[in-house]
């Protein structure tokens, strides 16, 4: 579904990713663990189009995403859930999901992805009218979720979904990954929250300064001394 070959990108004079290769396949998790400052975020902004690599391609069921304008990306099927949530703090939580839904055949299916966001997420109907920026940080990390799925993605970047939360509602947005999984759509998740993640994947990508140092199932990624001794404290 994805695939991203030889990628560099960065910020001006600053190459933040060197010769990255990574490809999702449709239905699968993925993940991407690594420290901070790894160039993690940035993959998922290259990804959306939110910055243009330097080098390399990134391919959505064989469309170039390079050469796709950003506001169009969306409209291939990939939806961003970013760090820290972007929120629009003094709109609504209904207004914040339907701006998640701002193409023109997202609006089309409006009401019915509505209900899709409101049946995985109660807490966001009983919500809906409340200002985004007054709930709680799990609240707001749903409702970041919910306005990616009113746009019926096929592919969902997830950013960092742990940061910032208490470690009950890390366990509930974890959980909340799988439901999602099981609806059948495909994930890529970035994540520091090494233990948790790799609960929720089907395989993952060590990313290091960079460059990525390592790849393999989930359990294999669980059992690598790489991984273990750096982020898992064994």
């Amino acid at each position: 579904m994805l695939e991203l070959k030889s990628l560099d990108a960065g910020y001006g004079s600053f190459q933040a990713l060197f010769g990255v290769n990574l490809e999702v396949k449709a239905g699968e998790a993925v993940g991407v663990i690594g420290p901070n400052g790894a160039g993690k975020t940035t993959l998922m902004r290259v990804i959306s189009g939110l910055i243009r690599p330097t080098r390399g391609t990134i391919a959505m069921e064989g469309t170039d995403v390079v050469a796709t304008p950003a506001h169009l990306i969306v409209g291939l099927g990939i939806a961003h859930v970013p760090e820290n949530r972007r929120l629009f703090p003094r709109l609504t939580v209904e207004d914040n999901l339907k701006m998640g839904a701002y193409m023109p055949k997202a609006r089309a299916k409006f009401a019915e992805r509505l209900e899709v966001v409101f049946d995985l997420f109660p807490r966001m109907k009983e919500r809906r009218h409340q200002m985004a920026g007054t709930m709680s940080g799990g609240e707001q990390q749903m409702c970041a979720i919910g306005r990616a799925l009113m746009s019926d993605p096929k592919l969902l970047l997830l950013d960092e979904p742990s940061a910032g939360l208490a470690p009950v509602v890390v366990q509930q947005v974890f959980e909340l990954v799988r439901r999602i999984r099981s609806g059948g759509l495909t994930v890529l998740i970035v994540e520091q929250n090494v233990q948790q993640v790799l609960k929720v994947v089907d395989r993952a990508y060590l990313l290091e300064a960079g460059t990525i140092r390592a790849t393999g199932s989930a359990q294999e990624m669980l059992a690598s001394d790489l991984v273990k001794q750096a982020y898992l404290g064994v």
